[in-house]
């Protein structure tokens, strides 16, 4: 849960970096390139450790760079040019459902009831943090983009969880350095960063009333905000099981409002707090329901080949355990 809660930390201030730099004069979608394409220049030395990778699973691979990368990032911009962004977000982080009701009506898989109502709390306590009723129109087209993020959110969380057993398992490592240089391929097509402002990143960037050089922020939102993000992201959910962790990543819109508060100013409402509270006691029983069926040890090659054994305590069974369709942060 530790690891999970710093994932969410670290992407969550990543809008708080990335706002001012928007306000700044650079374009969404241009801060969301220089955000993957520098992570993936950062973990770039890690595709050459790991480039058995390429012959052995070029799918995950390449799902892994579209949908949890490219895709949550295109869908969710795209989506708040039409919609609301309380609304996209509430949309986007319907993934957790999402992945429960996979589990349940797809694969028929027993969930308990304690984990469905972990997830319930933490989607109904996000629409107050997002403050969802703000939102009086809502463009088909545009809840379908949001969607769309929410679907390749699932992806990231089942993805993350693949390979976690048997002999072929792979290193998330490899994973992730992969998945951000072909995110960064795909989003070059999409930003066209060759229109990006690059005088902006030589200035600063006002974070509410206080001068930040944009350099600063940029390096927050590469290090902090997207590689050590993803390195926790994945550890955290090969450690809980993707469902369990994708209701703990709800906690992301609760971090980032709290730390547009205090570096932002922009303030709390009373529902937004109470909200906030509802999500972590949903995300603290979906965390602590037991299964339906004893609890089983897997196996997950540690570095060194060494082998250390995760005990599946959550309410869903963990998507490692027979999920034969392996498929975000805003």
């Amino acid at each position: 849960m530790g690891i999970a809660l710093l994932s969410a930390l670290a992407f969550g201030g990543s809008g708080v970096a990335a706002k001012p730099l928007i306000e700044a004069g650079l374009a969404p979608l241009h801060v969301t390139w220089l955000r993957v394409a520098g992570a993936a220049l950062v973990l770039l030395p890690l595709t050459w450790r790991h480039r058995g990778l390429l012959r052995r699973r070029p799918a995950l691979l390449m799902g892994y760079g579209l949908l949890a990368v490219g895709g949550v990032q295109a869908c969710y911009f795209a989506a708040i040019s039409r919609i609301p962004v309380g609304v996209a977000l509430l949309i986007e982080y319907l993934a957790p459902a999402l992945v429960l009701g996979w589990v349940r009506f797809v694969q028929k898989r027993p969930v308990t009831r304690a984990a469905a109502v972990g997830v319930v709390l933490a989607v109904g306590g996000l629409a107050c943090v997002v403050e969802v009723w703000s939102g009086l129109s809502f463009d088909a087209v545009g809840l379908a983009l949001a969607l769309g993020a929410a679907c390749c959110q699932v992806g990231y969380f089942v993805l993350s969880d693949h390979g976690s057993d048997g002999e072929d398992a792979v290193d998330p490592l490899g994973v992730i350095a992969y998945g951000l240089l072909i995110g960064a391929v795909i989003l070059t097509v999409i930003a066209r960063p060759w229109t990006l402002r690059w005088e902006v990143l030589g200035g600063s960037a006002e974070m509410n009333g206080t001068h930040v050089p944009a350099l600063l922020l940029l390096g927050w939102i590469v290090l902090i905000a997207t590689v050590a993000a993803y390195l926790t992201g994945v550890v955290s959910i090969r450690l809980l099981s993707p469902q369990v962790a994708g209701v703990v990543a709800c906690l992301e819109a609760v971090i980032a409002t709290v730390l547009a508060w205090v570096l932002l100013g922009e303030h709390l409402s009373l529902p937004q707090i109470i909200g906030g509270v509802v999500v972590l006691v949903g995300a603290f029983i979906a965390q602590s329901a037991k299964p339906k069926e004893p609890a089983t040890a897997r196996k997950d090659p540690a570095p060194g080949g060494e082998g250390r054994a995760a005990v599946v305590t959550s309410g869903v069974p963990s998507a490692g355990e027979g999920l034969s369709v392996k498929s975000s942060a805003t």
